[in-house]
């Protein structure tokens, strides 16, 4: 499959890069798009949440009253789980949300996301570009020179160009990624995707 190169004013360069059919034409297995999207998500939690128990709260070390003669129902502490300001039952305690997936599935899932972003037309290839230095003025250009303003956009680089995604980290709907460290979750959770000349290499490099 064959997709033209833009400049980054927008116009064709007359060039264009062929997609590798093994990494862009594959049948999506969504199964497998399934566990790493469910994976990427479940490793961005912190799971610090936590609640005290009946044992942490502070206070209740008196009984309230008296067991027996007042007519109401025996109590040991202020701090029983059924009185205000008392322990939380069963509340949510610190735990690990991290899920590990095999390394071949990951791989099948980024092509999968990568095939079905090339079906449905939502790649687009520019030459390969950098800052002197960090500028989100001259970024926001390239995106309104290609059209892609207001557009949730990821541009994939050639390894790390840290002036790029300084320039494009402030943008709305514009992430920046490595062309080689970014997940099939990303890649789904864009309308374009944008790829320099060499971060195509790189994937197939990546890939291969």
């Amino acid at each position: 499959m064959k997709v033209d190169i833009y400049k980054i004013d927008g116009t064709k360069t007359g060039e264009s890069v062929e997609l590798t059919n093994d990494i862009f034409a594959i049948e999506p297995n969504d199964h497998v798009i399934y566990l790493s999207v469910k994976a990427y998500l479940a490793n961005q939690r912190q799971g610090t949440h936590k609640t005290k128990g009946r044992s942490e709260v502070s206070g209740g070390g008196k009984k309230p009253w008296k067991q027996k003669g007042r007519g109401t129902a025996r109590a040991g502490t202020s701090r029983s789980p059924i009185w205000i300001g008392g322990g939380t039952i069963f509340g949510p305690q610190p735990r690990n949300y991290r899920q590990k997936i095999n390394k071949k599935v990951n791989r099948l899932a980024r092509k999968s996301a990568l095939s079905i972003k090339a079906k449905s037309e939502q790649i687009i290839v520019v030459e390969d570009f950098n800052f002197d230095t960090p500028k989100t003025q001259d970024f926001v250009k390239i995106l309104d020179a290609l059209k892609l303003t207001g557009k949730k956009t990821l541009l994939l680089t050639n390894g790390t160009q840290e002036n790029i995604y300084k320039s494009g980290r402030n943008v709305e709907k514009v992430s920046v990624r490595e062309a080689d460290k970014v997940s099939a979750y990303e890649l789904l959770n864009s309308q374009i995707l944008l790829l320099q000349k060499g971060a195509v290499e790189k994937l197939e490099s990546t890939f291969n």
